[in-house]
């Protein structure tokens, strides 16, 4: 049996059977303070496939931070086959700032594969492509909704690609979207390498949500021991996730204070009142009804908007009635543990 590799980040080596904490430089605050990028390297005795786990590409989307402290905490790692390489913070600069940008306002996520004499986020996406992706055989991309929005546990994927399709399934959150690729994307670049890598995306930005992460927890230790690199059985599934065949966001026709009528979760028929928004003084009210059949994925979290804001993001399916069964499965397995929405 051939012997596992060694993984090798910067000037570091993390040999077989080895576990160690590697610290990338990024670019350096203003006092000169040095400012890195930490990595957390499990490789195993045996051989196995290289999986990437990363969170907070988006500097707010902390709920990936928390999914990956957890697993690296996972006493199963003892055990694991291949390398597991676990980044629980990519933009160090928005983490810091608690923002989804860089401090320049450039979006890391759409600044891949980089380059190391491009702007900061291009050097960041660079450094993350050239060190740690190079690596990997497939990843898992951690995110939440943008500020002020929450979005149901889901697995984004382009499922023309057998293998995505596959680990997306595995994943077991509710629902899964089939997504393009976005240009200067992580998981676009990683499309272009034939490496599979599914984006999750669940709850709210700069705020912890026990289902979302728990969800995302699971799931990426699903996918683990698909991939053979844990032992034992997977954890128990709340059912098949459905297949969302697209979503668009229903956009507020005119600005005031919003009533949310839909829930995370609820299905939605063509006409149904989702919202109402109304003057601060009520003299002038407008009902927003849904467009379409369909599952509200994501929800505004603010009850004021302006003209044209994201209300409410309804995916569409084959059978509505499927999916609703199945989210309903979902929030059903949550409540068992005590965790509800």
């Amino acid at each position: 049996m051939a012997a596992q590799k060694d993984i090798r980040i910067g000037d570091s080596v993390v040999k077989a059977g080895e576990r160690r904490e590697v610290h990338l430089p990024v670019a350096d605050l203003y006092t000169h303070s040095e400012l890195s990028m930490t990595v957390e390297v499990v490789n195993g005795k045996k051989p196995g496939p290289t999986l990437l786990v990363c969170g907070a590409i988006h500097g707010d989307e902390i709920n990936g931070t928390e999914i990956i402290r957890q697993l690296l905490q996972s006493s199963s790692l003892k055990r694991l086959r291949g390398a597991l390489i676990a980044v629980p913070v990519v933009n160090v600069l928005g983490f810091l700032n608690l923002s989804r940008y860089l401090p320049d306002r450039r979006d890391l996520n759409r600044s891949f594969p980089g380059s190391a004499k491009g702007s900061a986020a291009s050097r960041v996406a660079h450094i993350f492509c050239r060190e740690l992706l190079s690596q990997a055989d497939c990843g898992i991309d951690l995110h939440t909704a943008a500020v002020h929005r929450s979005n149901l546990p889901q697995i984004r994927a382009d499922l023309s690609n057998n293998d995505l399709a596959e680990l997306a399934r595995v994943f077991a959150a509710p629902v899964i979207v089939n997504a393009e690729n976005r240009d200067g994307s992580l998981r676009g670049y990683a499309a272009e390498l034939g490496k599979p890598l599914l984006v999750y995306e669940a709850g709210e930005a700069l705020r912890f949500d026990e289902v979302s992460i728990r969800t995302g927890m699971r799931g990426v230790q699903r996918v683990m021991r698909h991939l053979g690199m844990l032992p034992g059985r997977a954890p128990a599934k709340f059912g098949e996730p459905v297949i969302a065949h697209d979503s668009a966001w229903v956009r507020a026709a005119q600005s005031g204070m919003v009533i949310r009528r839909a829930a995370l979760g609820t299905r939605v028929k063509k006409g149904d009142l989702i919202a109402e928004i109304s003057d601060p003084y009520g003299s002038e009210q407008v009902v927003v009804e849904s467009p379409h059949d369909g599952i509200v994925i994501g929800s505004t979290q603010l009850p004021l908007v302006h003209e044209g804001d994201a209300l409410c993001h309804i995916a569409t399916f084959e059978a509505t009635s499927a999916a609703e069964q199945t989210v309903a499965a979902f929030q059903q397995h949550q409540r068992q543990f005590g965790y509800s929405e």
